[in-house]
Formats: C-alpha cells, sequence, structure tokens
C-alpha cells in the first residue's frame, strides 16, 4: 500500500520536468499584485489630472479678461456723501451706501485700531463711540453716521496723555494678545457714561438711582457683550472699577524698579546695557 502524500511536501518531479522547469524564464517578475496595480492605477491618473489641469489654465492665462469679469475691480454703487467728526476732526467721505462703519474706519480713514473679529457684531472687538454710546461699528452702515461724533481708541488719548481707562488696562494686565483691546477700552469709556447718566442693566438692584455705583458684578454683565479669548477678564473688571470708584484692586505682580534691576544685573553677571 502505498505511503499518504504529506499535503505541505514538494510534489517529485521526472527528469524531463526538471528540465523543462530550468530552461522556462523566471516567474517572478511576471504580472502585478494587486497592491501594486491600485498603486500604479491611482499614480497615473494624478499625473494625467495635474496635465490636464495645467493645460487648461495655460489656456486660461492666454485669454483676454472680459468685460465685467469676476476678478475686475469692484465699481461702488449708490455712491453716499457723509461729513463725519472722528475723534475730533471732520471728515468728508462718499462711499457706497453698503459700507459699514468699520470698513470705512479702517480702509478709507486709515483708523485701524478697531478690529473686525466676527463680522457678526457678536465679540465686540469693532466697538467705537459714536455721540456717546458703544456701537458695534461691523453692524453699523457709514451713511447712518452723517453729522455725528466717532471716537475710535485712537481718539482716547490726549497727545502723549493716556486716557484713564488706557492707564488702568496696563496697570491691571488686562490684555494679553491685545485684538480684542481697542473694543474693550472704547466699550468701557461708554459704560462710565451709561452709569453716569443713570441707565440700567439686567442686574442692577436699585434703578430709581439716578447715578450708580457700580459693582463688579454689574461692569461683568454691561461688558458681556465684549469676548476675550485670551480670559483676561478679571484684568479687564478691575481696571474698570478703578476708573469709576476709585477702588484699587490687589496685584500679585508689580513693574521692576531701577535698583531690583540692577540688583538682578549684579547677581547674574549681566553687564548694563
Amino acid at each position: 500500500m502505498d505511503e499518504e502524500c504529506d499535503e505541505n511536501s514538494a510534489p517529485e518531479l521526472s527528469a524531463d520536468e526538471e528540465a523543462l522547469l530550468r530552461d522556462m524564464p523566471a516567474l517572478a517578475d511576471v504580472g502585478l499584485t494587486r497592491r501594486r496595480f491600485l498603486k500604479q492605477t491611482i499614480a497615473g491618473s494624478l499625473g494625467l489630472f495635474a496635465l490636464d489641469l495645467l493645460a487648461h489654465e495655460q489656456a486660461f492665462a492666454t485669454l483676454s479678461p472680459a468685460t465685467g469679469a469676476v476678478f475686475a475691480d469692484k465699481t461702488a454703487e449708490n455712491l453716499v456723501k457723509l461729513a463725519l467728526k472722528v475723534n475730533g476732526v471732520t471728515k468728508k467721505l462718499e462711499v457706497d451706501s453698503r459700507v459699514v462703519l468699520l470698513d470705512a474706519l479702517r480702509e478709507r480713514l486709515g483708523l485701524t485700531g478697531s478690529k473686525k473679529g466676527c463680522d457678526q457684531g457678536q465679540c465686540g472687538a469693532c466697538t467705537v463711540i459714536v455721540n456717546g454710546r458703544r456701537v458695534l461699528s461691523c453692524l453699523t452702515l457709514a451713511a447712518t453716521c452723517e453729522g455725528k461724533e466717532v471716537t475710535t481708541i485712537e481718539g482716547l488719548a490726549k497727545d502723549d496723555q493716556l486716557h484713564p481707562m488706557q492707564a488702568a488696562f496696563i496697570k491691571y494686565d488686562g490684555f494679553q494678545c491685545g485684538y480684542c483691546t481697542p473694543g474693550q477700552i472704547c466699550s468701557a469709556v461708554a459704560l462710565l457714561e451709561e452709569a453716569r447718566r443713570g441707565e440700567v442693566s439686567h442686574v442692577t438692584a436699585d434703578v430709581s438711582a439716578p447715578a450708580m455705583q457700580l459693582t463688579d458684578e454689574q461692569i461683568r454683565e454691561r461688558m458681556s457683550g465684549n469676548i476675550c479669548r485670551c480670559g483676561a477678564y478679571p484684568g479687564i473688571v478691575a481696571a474698570i472699577q478703578e476708573v469709576h470708584s476709585g477702588k484699587k484692586s490687589a496685584q500679585t505682580w508689580r513693574f521692576v524698579d531701577e535698583q531690583q534691576l540692577a540688583r538682578v544685573r549684579k547677581e547674574e553677571g549681566i553687564e548694563a546695557v
């Protein structure tokens, strides 16, 4: 009885079969694996797509621009002439009726202190003061400011003298990146004027008071429309409170004076510049 064949053992070849196998070309490189085939197919397709896209771009580049093409300069429509007093100086402009105050200040008057954050009236970075009241300049049409007084962050300081609110923000480190700071300061300045006029807020306890002493809670509520992504709110509230009431908040840091600086340099062996 023949022995059973081992399934894993190689089959025995005759002498003729062995000779035929030796004479056949190597089969190692014949055919493609599925993975290699897919890689080559994808690479070829991408190459053809890139060549086709490049050809289209070169063809478009040779074309002459049509009149009124989308990349042509935009033409203003419904031009409106207006005169407004910006930081104490009368400015005359002719703008598209759709232009908002923020764009007029930044692009036409070069007052780039007011920032464009969300451009939807939610972050408060664009806050300026119009006729003594804070407004969101990204939502305010420039045409509606005809004859009005506009105060931006650039108009608060007097020559080299900072506005008290600006100085307080520096003292209490009421900013980090500084992007929202112009809107924060303008809002804070107008906020104190609102309090002096006796305007109430959602957390005002006594609505009959003609002028009120603001608590930290009231300041936070009134400033809630100004968002600080860096989270410098404690310093902002402390700065506003000091300007409002003279109440100084405890600081955990202070500026280094010249004597301290000299001592540190001596200890570290640093020569004075």
